[in-house]
């Protein structure tokens, strides 16, 4: 018994009693005690209480899911009251504020409750008032300040909606303004993307019966690969309602706002369909599941595979898209579900080629040769996209750095006609150089330097690819376990 009981013998300090003992340790209503072979044994509730507090905190939260306002308040007290009692059984003083903390938000989600339930009570009494004739009556609508009549139907809105259609306002995105030809390669890919969302929209009686447009598509790779683009490239192909969220838009330090706002996305795209919805880096909302996981991640995963393919859950019109950097991470359930898993590589050479030419631009002075592109090509092995474009903007930035270092500048004729002479960067032995300085030249007189091979070789030698081998093998074996080339 003494494994689990703290032993005090009775009588102790002059008690005569062991209720005196009790009483001398101030222990009345928050420990078990037992009298065994004249020894008074004290054990805490605290496990209890703790138990209880989560249990009444779990219940509310289900309750307030459901719409069960009355039975959920009810709970959000009790579990209050509860926390409230452990807090007294806690000797450290941050677990003190994080359980008086706990016990605030449930009595404020209750009062909120109540409150709205009080505020519903007195509109159907408003709504059927009799008035002086018998007749039954509905109250006048208030005018806003603006003079416009207020609807009855605003004021029955669910405030946690109207929070959540706050919440994901931004992440409907109308026109990114890129297109499939803006995408370098990925040649499976757009292919695969054309056929589960544009086809299915733009002829949707060649996808009847039991030919089904994908209902979810998982793209992964290295970072930097283009993943993200070609979803924004999606959004602006289709006609469709795009939302886009990520991890940080679902997840919610409040217990049970996480699932919430998870079934509230699925809720949004059936109401808006055809929609798709692109999850970005989903590795960090639907991890392998395990025993030392916390219950809010859970109950997030699961709230997921409900949605995505649960009982009673008519996904027909709405395309799940995610976009992941290591796709073997992901629960097997979750990965089940993204039917068509297209894995988006680096870009080969020919890609790279086509990316040094679109970054630098068009109207961009350059010296550099075609048999030079395709040397920067070859030379740039594992750069990602997102890699390139760091390399020449890098590169880009070379002849603004030597402007500053020169000292002498000669005049040349403006490109425009018409226009005055231009200042350009030359040697000091030059016949037409001048000694100056890039702070006495005016803004729109200073000729724009060309970039260089050597600016470009440059900058190649000190961005490194973020992409190593390790990383490439992993994503090579899962895609031959689970997935399909991209590119």
């Amino acid at each position: 018994m003494s494994r689990f009981f703290v032993r005090y013998k009775c009588y102790k300090n002059g008690c005569s009693t062991a209720d005196q003992t009790w009483q001398q340790l101030q222990l009345h209503d928050y420990y078990v005690w037992v009298i065994f072979g004249g020894y008074l044994y004290v054990k805490s509730t605290w496990p209890i209480t703790k138990r209880n507090a989560l249990s009444y905190a779990n219940v509310a939260t289900k309750e307030d899911e459901q719409k069960n306002y009355q039975v959920a308040a009810e709970n959000y007290l009790s579990a209050a009251e509860w926390l409230l009692r452990a807090r007294k059984l806690v000797t450290n003083a941050e677990k003190k504020v994080r359980l008086l903390e706990a016990a605030e938000r449930y009595i404020d989600r209750a009062e909120k409750i109540k409150n709205m339930l009080d505020n519903n009570e007195n509109k159907k009494e408003g709504i059927t008032k009799d008035d002086s004739d018998g007749n039954k009556k509905k109250p006048i609508a208030e005018d806003d300040s603006d003079g416009n009549k207020k609807s009855e139907q605003d004021d029955e809105v669910d405030p946690d909606r109207k929070k959540m259609m706050q919440r994901f306002a931004g992440s409907i995105i109308t026109d990114p303004k890129v297109t499939f030809t803006d995408v370098v390669g990925l040649d499976q890919a757009k292919e695969a993307l054309k056929e589960a969302v544009i086809l299915p929209i733009k002829f949707p009686k060649l996808f009847t019966g039991n030919r089904r447009p994908w209902a979810g598509i998982l793209l992964y790779g290295p970072p930097g690969t283009g993943k993200s683009y070609l979803a924004k490239a999606i959004a602006t192909e289709c006609k469709s309602t795009f939302i886009s969220v990520s991890s940080a838009d679902l997840l919610s330090k409040w217990l049970g706002e996480s699932e919430k706002a998870v079934r509230f996305l699925f809720e949004l795209a059936r109401e808006r369909k055809p929609a798709i919805v692109f999850i970005d880096e989903i590795d960090a909302l639907c991890s392998s599941r395990s025993e030392n996981e916390s219950e809010a991640s859970r109950r997030i995963k699961t709230e997921f595979l409900i949605q995505m393919q649960g009982i009673g859950n008519n996904n027909e019109g709405v395309l799940i898209l995610a976009a992941t950097n290591i796709p073997w991470v992901l629960d097997s359930a979750i990965r089940r579900r993204f039917e068509k898993r297209i894995y988006i590589p680096l870009p080969d050479a020919s890609a790279r080629l086509s990316m040094f030419k679109m970054r630098i631009g068009r109207n961009t002075p350059h010296t550099i040769k075609e048999n030079e592109w395709k040397i920067l090509s070859e030379k740039s092995e594992n750069y990602s996209g997102a890699d390139i474009a760091v390399v020449v903007r890098e590169a880009l930035l070379s002849p603004i750095r030597r402007l500053q270092q020169s000292t002498h500048f000669k005049r040349v004729k403006n490109p425009n006609a018409g226009g005055p002479d231009l200042w350009a960067t030359c040697s000091p032995a030059d016949p037409l150089a001048e000694e100056l300085t890039l702070d006495k030249i005016e803004g729109d007189k200073l000729c724009e330097p060309p970039v260089t091979m050597n600016d470009m070789m440059a900058a190649l030698s000190t961005q490194k690819a973020t992409v190593g081998a390790k990383d490439l093998k992993q994503h090579e074996k899962f895609t031959d376990e689970y997935g399909q080339e991209g590119s």
